[in-house]
């Protein structure tokens, strides 16, 4: 990343709280095919979260903490705070010394921009206005919340739109944080009911909905030279796996997610 940054656009997504399990089940069946098309080898990497809820994994993520390979480590990382003794920082490392990513990017000249999903990024309160906060441009509207059944379209758009306004010259750091996993999804399988509730079966809908739009962004995030893009979970969900149901709770169903990094050449697609 050393060699990266500097030279390309970057692209993070953070597909909220998808499960490895589920993301890992559709690539083998064929059903997310814009995404599978672009993960190393067709498949998806098996990593541990970084915390077991969005806020947790995020301000993680953000200080160079993506999800870690599920592996005994240590594990270099491909960016990192300077730390003294830390044993994850290799030769490779994007070095940073701001207090996380985001503003070491903008230290380096990027354009910093987030567009907002689940309710941490909605700007709407305190709370909400800390992960945005980080960068010099973010962007949230309730359509691109988890209640709007058109939100990843709408997300897209709005990096449409940024990306066709920032000078040429200029260097992006894109983050989108997609909802449309996240409960309630029940609205992206035909013929559900609100009543019926969401489960594993509509969670893999909603990701099969992000396939189907996603090549626009990796079109967008590449249209003006290559990009370098990490696409994984922040943290899963439990469908009354053992119980259990919903997140920020230490079960298998959350603490592992599936992950991918990957250039993205000019005109991707």
């Amino acid at each position: 990343m050393a060699g990266v940054v500097g030279s390309h656009d970057l692209l993070l997504v953070t597909l909220d709280t998808l499960r490895h399990d589920v993301a890992v089940e559709l690539a083998a069946a064929g059903r997310i095919p814009n995404l599978a098309a672009h993960l190393p080898g067709g498949v998806w990497e098996k990593r541990h979260a970084p915390g077991s809820f969005t806020y947790a994994s995020h301000q993680a993520m953000f200080a160079g903490f993506l999800p870690t390979p599920a592996a005994p480590g240590p594990h270099p990382r491909l960016f990192a705070a300077r730390f003294a003794g830390s044993e994850t920082t290799a030769d490779g490392t994007f070095v940073f010394d701001t207090p996380d990513l985001v503003s070491g990017l903008a230290a380096e000249g990027y354009r910093t921009v987030c567009i907002g999903g689940v309710g941490f990024f909605n700007r709407q309160g305190a709370l909400g206005s800390v992960l945005p906060g980080m960068f010099q441009e973010s962007h949230w509207e309730p359509e691109f919340g988890v209640a709007s059944p058109t939100s990843f379209e709408e997300q897209v758009a709005r990096a449409e739109k940024v990306v066709a306004e920032l000078p040429r010259e200029r260097r992006l750091f894109l983050f989108v944080n997609v909802s449309a996993l996240h409960q309630p999804n029940w609205f992206h399988t035909p013929g559900a009911t609100r009543e019926a509730g969401d489960s594993r079966a509509t969670h893999a809908a909603a990701l099969e909905y992000v396939d189907r739009h996603i090549g626009r962004l990796f079109a967008a995030a590449s249209s003006r030279r290559r990009c370098f893009a990490v696409v994984c979970s922040d943290h899963g969900t439990a469908y009354g796996d053992d119980g259990y149901t919903g997140h920020r709770l230490g079960h298998e169903a959350v603490w592992t997610v599936p992950y991918a990094h990957f250039f993205l050449e000019p005109g991707a697609s």
